[in-house]
């Protein structure tokens, strides 16, 4: 274990990143350079300077990175109409490939010839931190500590710190018992009482959203701005994309909307409960989609609706990375050059419900589709060929006595 030198550690200054530390310089005997990313957890991520200077790091990053994290990775994704599994608005698998690369710019700028991180070998991070990994820096080596020691409890991790004299919290505010990942667009809960599929999630648990029976009596309405399929604009007011998100948590949290409670299918193979509350993405989502309504072409929306289920699993599995993530958001980008307008929504507890939305590219002709006198603008007569050549196989193969009852 003498062939690495310097390790780039993703840091948050909890305990178990605080024992990984540690446990490299010992394991490896290497200089550890510490990179703590702001991506709008909600949490001072400064503190995490001064636990890396206690334990002697020289080298230390703390970047924020969340007008980079919405612009560049949120809305790209968002762009496509991402669910995975028909639910889930990734909001933990959107932030890794971000981390994954500033780790890797990071040990290009320190002469790292490695990088580590705080996944365990159950979760799906581990493979998405080292697949962005791998793409973007070939030879790097990755050393993932819960793949290799034997500190497999909270409670070895905390005999280490204290034969080590880590400084770390023993007392204090209560711990949660749930295994919690938050960003800009989400916050999730695994764990505690949530391992039991048939029980309810406990309502302390939520942090940025009211219940919708705690919600407001009264509607609240925005307006989003759209230009070639980003947000640009709430109400009228320009703001760049974070502000956008920060804003749509704001608001949706307080009219009880984005949460989720959901079991998954890992990559790594195993079913896993998680919760979360993702208000922001989900007012995007409807809001993307009812622009979009009136913009894109019919065949155009149903060829993106038939791709986004693998662009999810790409984005879920750890392939942000990858060539055939690359082709297909060129495709989608492509088809949001005409996805510009305004959409008006309503939100109610629990509820964004679509009621307007006006575009200069809409495709939308009141004059085809009005259910008053068209003066000519449409024929139905023309309706009868259309159904008669579409039927011709139906009845070619009733006419054969082909059953399909």
């Amino acid at each position: 274990m003498t062939d690495v030198k310097k390790v780039v550690l993703a840091y948050s200054g909890g305990l178990d990143t605080s024992v990984i530390l540690k446990w490299l310089e010992d394991t490896y005997g290497c200089e550890v350079v510490t990179f703590t990313a702001d991506l709008g957890q909600g949490e001072e991520v400064e503190p995490a300077r001064a636990k890396a200077q206690a334990m002697g790091v020289k080298e230390i990053y703390i970047d924020d990175l969340r007008e980079e994290f919405v612009r560049d990775f949120v809305f790209p994704m968002f762009r496509a109409n991402t669910v995975y599994e028909g639910e889930y608005l990734l909001g933990t698998s959107i932030a890794r490939p971000l981390i994954a690369k500033r780790l890797i710019e990071i040990a290009n700028e320190t002469g790292a010839d490695a990088i580590s991180h705080g996944a365990t070998g159950k979760g799906n991070d581990q493979v998405r931190f080292e697949l962005g990994a791998y793409a973007l820096k070939p030879g790097v080596k990755v050393i993932a500590p819960w793949r290799e020691w034997d500190l497999l409890s909270r409670e070895k991790l905390m005999d280490y710190a204290a034969k080590h004299d880590i400084p770390i919290e023993r007392h204090g505010k209560k711990k949660s018992p749930y295994s919690m990942d938050a960003n800009l667009l989400h916050i999730s809960y695994e764990g505690g009482v949530l391992e039991d599929t048939w029980a309810e999630h406990e309502e302390d648990m939520w942090r940025w959203t009211k219940s919708p029976e705690a919600a407001p009596d009264v509607a609240t309405y925005i307006e989003l701005s759209y230009r070639k399929g980003d947000i640009v604009a709430i109400d009228g007011k320009e703001m760049t994309p974070a502000e956008v998100l920060a804003y749509l948590n704001k608001v949706g949290g307080e009219n009880g909307i984005g949460r989720l409670d959901i079991v998954e299918n890992r990559f790594v193979g195993m079913k896993s409960r998680g919760c979360y509350e993702t208000p922001g993405g989900t007012i995007m989502l409807k809001g993307h989609r009812a622009i979009e309504s009136i913009t894109l072409d019919r065949e155009v929306a149903h060829l993106k609706d038939s791709l986004m289920p693998k662009y999810a699993e790409l984005i879920y599995n750890g392939f942000w990375w990858s060539p055939e993530r690359v082709m297909l958001q060129e495709m989608i980008d492509a088809s949001q050059l005409s996805v510009n307008g305004v959409v008006r929504l309503k939100l109610y507890k629990g509820n964004v419900i679509v009621v307007g939305r006006k575009s200069d590219d809409s495709l939308f002709d009141a004059n085809i589709a009005t259910f008053e006198d068209d003066a000519g603008a449409y024929d139905q007569a023309d309706a009868a060929g259309f159904i008669k050549l579409n039927a011709l196989r139906l009845r070619i193969a009733a006419n054969k006595g082909r059953k399909l009852i």
